[in-house]
């Protein structure tokens, strides 16, 4: 029997967090670069440097650890790794870049390890040649593929016993450090040598000592619990193996001087009590790496295979066996593995694989700061040690990272990274998952429209925000493609349709009638909104709608209609009588009028017509419909199909002087920054339209209401041009736009020279009450002097002619406070009416008023 399936993800996996998380990453972390370099390290930077390279260094990993928990504790973690983790939160594009290059490297990575491995071995036989080492590392990865193939409970069998051998060696270098223990060697070694290796050069030699504690992700397929192992598991890898190189260093430091430990590799051969499990730790380092990659590397392409983002790769999301083994994938690790090694130039391309790593960590700590960030009530990660900077910190950290080790390797690697990004943006693969693109979006919506909404409004800012009725679907795709048009990619377009009735049947009908607009929509690739509502009083129904449509800032100011002859009707069971009456309501409600006349051969024409050499033609009276008619003219301009049209504007003028209103109308354009013809016309009669405009693909007209009637500029019914006519719309505006608005102008400006004159008011309130305070207490002054003189009076000792002179002031300095008291009275009052006059134009400010609130 067959026991390959393909599944959209592998299937649940037997192991636990020892296992499946904690032993392939520290295996991982304590590699090569622990036995072979790290005594390199130290000697050529110094104890002090090289603690503060692994602190730095082991800052991204811990950095990178808490993102990794917070995302792997938010969802549940299926086959994949980092690749589902951030294709899960950033989306396929950026998922299935990262998964492609990570494939690549884990699986170059196989044979990078392999070979050290085989250098290593090889370093027992003086003789051996490059042939040798090949074709050791060869024979390595044939070994480690047996364990891959039998599956991952085979490899964690096998890494037990790898793990065995790490710590035989490790426990053999400690008991050796202890004894060859000098303090005064260790405060000797603190300090950096003399021309020594630049910090930067030591950073990058030793920084892939940490890039390993993500290979537990590359397991999460085959985990019981992947969101409580996950983030156990890696830190108490990266804790233990930050203990571990720590102390390590201290005790090389202490044990060989720093010119012994920067020129002899197997130093800590040296060192450790018995030489022989340095070299069992070497080998078992290269193996344990190796096979970590082994296993990560297929499942990745497994889990990118399932999600079919590349179609080439599908036939790799086959598994097999109960634990959903991608035996597949193992054979494509393995040949990438074996090709690598027949190559032998792994130097060329170690440099941009651990760029990938880098990327990969870097990207983890984005996409976890980016779902934070979207403040959406679904992100709830049951790792509570987490904060949205750490992630961007370490999102920082790793670019500095790949800039300092190696800025060509990294940008060779970034640059591999978005050309898949932006093959796959083009490509349209339909995402089969959600990913926090949506959250993020909404989340920058509320924000901006809260900002947009604190801010007064100004006629710069003035786009239009359609409401477009469209009831009979056979005159729909015009309609919203006019209003697309005219939309000109500047606003918000929302399409409206009324169904008739109300209750459970009504509500079926809504949900077809809601279906069709939205597939109308979709089948014109229309950037707008459908909205379906159910009603029995249609002209009640378009009230509330005008109303209550949209949010905050973003209301409707343009409506959208159909032409209605005598002859048809563009509401279904709505007359001639009722159709009037609406448009009157929509303008009463201080919304522009657009009413588009077409029929099926008009429109046919103008379809057919080439979009190189059309004209639009705008009737202008110079009032506010004709200033909307002609920005809606410029506005269709942007799209596709009127991109190379020109516009003219006619207007009404005296046959005497044709060239001088010309002139005058051209300056008027040139102001405006439109670019338009000019010219200019006897009058506005239905005649002299057709006879003008007949040529032209689309045509602007001015309308206005007369009773029941719906009448052009001449006052008379537009059935005496419109037949004639090619594609029109008739215009009617309700708010007057400013097509010259200098910034100093509207709301902003008000605001600010009534806050000028609140200001004043304050400053000169404050004055008058300071000057009335001080003729008060002048007064009071003279008070006590006369009280004093009088009672010296009753003696005798006071002439008269002196009581008589104070009398005379203190009546002078009361009138002064009088005068000084009403002084400030009023300007109290002004105050006030000045803060009143800045609440008025900005409502929801707290102005100062007088007195000022006293804290």
């Amino acid at each position: 029997m067959n026991s390959d399936k393909t599944t959209e993800h592998a299937a649940v996996g037997r192991l636990g967090t020892f296992a499946g998380v904690f032993t392939p990453s520290i295996l991982t972390i304590l590699g090569i670069i622990l036995f072979l370099r790290l005594g390199y390290v130290v000697g050529a930077a110094g104890l002090g440097r090289a603690l503060v390279i692994i602190a730095l260094a082991n800052l991204i990993s811990v950095l990178t650890s808490i993102s990794l928990s917070a995302v792997a504790t938010n969802l549940t973690v299926r086959g994949g790794g980092d690749y589902y983790l951030i294709s899960r939160t950033l989306g396929l594009e950026f998922g299935g870049s990262i998964g492609l290059v990570l494939f690549m490297a884990q699986s170059v990575s196989v044979a990078f390890y392999c070979i050290g491995f085989a250098e290593a071995v090889a370093a027992f036989f003086p003789q051996a040649s490059p042939v040798t080492v090949q074709m050791i590392a060869a024979g390595a990865v044939a070994f480690l593929f047996i364990f891959a193939w039998l599956g991952a409970d085979w490899a964690a069998r096998f890494q037990f016993v790898v793990m065995g051998l790490l710590i035989a060696a490790l426990v053999s270098f400690y008991i050796g450090g202890v004894r060859n223990w000098d303090s005064a060697l260790l405060a000797a070694n603190w300090a950096t040598p003399e021309n020594g290796v630049p910090f930067w050069v030591l950073f990058a030699i030793f920084f892939p000592a940490v890039t390993g504690f993500t290979q537990g992700v590359s397991m999460s397929g085959d985990l019981v619990d992947a969101g409580k192992s996950i983030p156990l598991g890696t830190f108490f890898a990266v804790g233990l193996s930050i203990v571990v190189y720590l102390t390590v260093a201290v005790l090389f430091a202490a044990a060989l001087p720093n010119a012994a430990l920067s020129t002899d590799y197997g130093a800590m051969k040296k060192i450790s009590a018995v030489g022989f499990f340095i070299d069992a730790g070497v080998i078992a380092a290269t193996l344990s790496s190796a096979m970590a990659s082994f296993m990560g590397a297929p499942r990745i392409l497994q889990s990118l295979a399932a999600d079919r983002i590349f179609s080439v790769l599908t036939p790799f999301a086959v598994v097999s066996g109960p634990t959903g083994n991608p035996r597949r994938g193992i054979l494509l690790t393995a040949a990438i593995a074996f090709a690598t090694i027949a190559l032998g130039q792994l130097n060329l391309i170690a440099g941009v694989v651990s760029m990938f790593f880098l990327i990969s960590y870097g990207l983890l700590n984005y996409a976890t700061y980016f779902e934070a960030r979207t403040n959406s009530p679904s992100f709830r990660p049951r790792f509570k040690w987490f904060s949205p900077k750490l992630s961007l910190i370490g999102f920082l950290v790793c670019l500095g990272a790949m800039l300092a080790i190696d800025p060509r390797s990294g940008a060779a690697a970034i640059g591999l990274l978005f050309a898949v990004y932006h093959y796959l943006k083009r490509s349209d693969v339909p995402a089969r998952w959600s990913d926090s693109s949506r959250s993020h979006h909404l989340q920058q919506v509320r924000q901006h429209l809260l900002a947009a909404a604190e801010d007064p409004e100004h006629a710069r800012d003035w786009r239009p925000q359609l409401l477009v009725f469209t009831q009979e679907s056979d005159r729909r795709p015009p309609l919203l493609t006019f209003a697309g048009w005219i939309e000109g990619g500047s606003g918000f377009t929302e399409a409206v349709q009324i169904v008739d009735g109300e209750g459970p049947a009504a509500r079926k009908t809504r949900e077809s009638a809601h279906r069709k607009l939205v597939e109308a929509i979709a089948q014109g690739r229309h950037a707008m909104f459908p909205l379906t509502v159910s009603a029995t009083d249609y002209v009640q129904t378009v009230s509330v709608l005008l109303q209550s449509a949209g949010i905050g800032p973003l209301r409707p100011n343009t409506v959208v209609v159909n032409w209605m002859g005598d002859s048809a009707k563009a509401i279904s069971g709505i007359g001639a009588y009722t159709y009037v009456q609406n448009l009157r309501l929509i303008f009463r409600l201080g919304k522009n009028l657009v009413i588009l006349r077409q029929d099926a051969e008009s429109w046919d024409r103008l379809e057919a017509a080439p979009r190189k050499g059309r004209r639009i033609d705008i009737w202008w009276q110079g009032d506010a419909t004709g200033r909307l008619m002609l920005l809606l003219a410029h506005l269709m301009t942007r799209s596709e199909s009127w991109e190379n049209s020109t516009l003219r504007v006619l207007t009404r003028g005296d046959g005497s002087r044709i060239e001088t209103e010309k002139e005058n109308l051209k300056k008027r354009l040139e102001q405006i920054r439109i670019e338009a013809e000019a010219a200019i016309v006897a009058d506005f009669e239905a005649d002299t339209i057709v006879q003008q405009s007949s040529d032209a693909a689309f045509v602007f007209l001015p309308m206005k209401f007369e009773s029941n009637r719906i009448l052009d500029p001449s006052g008379k019914s537009f059935e005496r041009s419109l037949p004639r006519l090619p594609v029109s719309a008739v215009v009617m505006a309700a708010e007057d736009i400013d097509l010259d608005a200098a910034p100093e102008e509207g709301l902003a400006a008000q605001v600010a020279l009534a806050t000028d004159d609140l200001d004043a008011a304050l400053k000169k309130a404050r004055d008058a009450e300071k000057a009335a305070a001080e003729k008060k207490a002048a007064l009071e002054a003279l008070n006590d002097r006369l009280e004093k003189l009088e009672n010296e009076g009753v003696s005798g000792a006071v002439p008269l002619e002196e009581r008589e002179a104070l009398k005379a002031d203190l009546k002078d300095a009361e009138s002064g406070a009088e005068k000084a008291f009403r002084r400030a009275v009023k300007a109290k009052v002004k105050a006030d009416d000045a803060a009143k006059t800045v609440d008025a134009l900005k409502p929801g400010t707290t102005t100062e008023t007088y007195p000022p609130k006293k804290s």
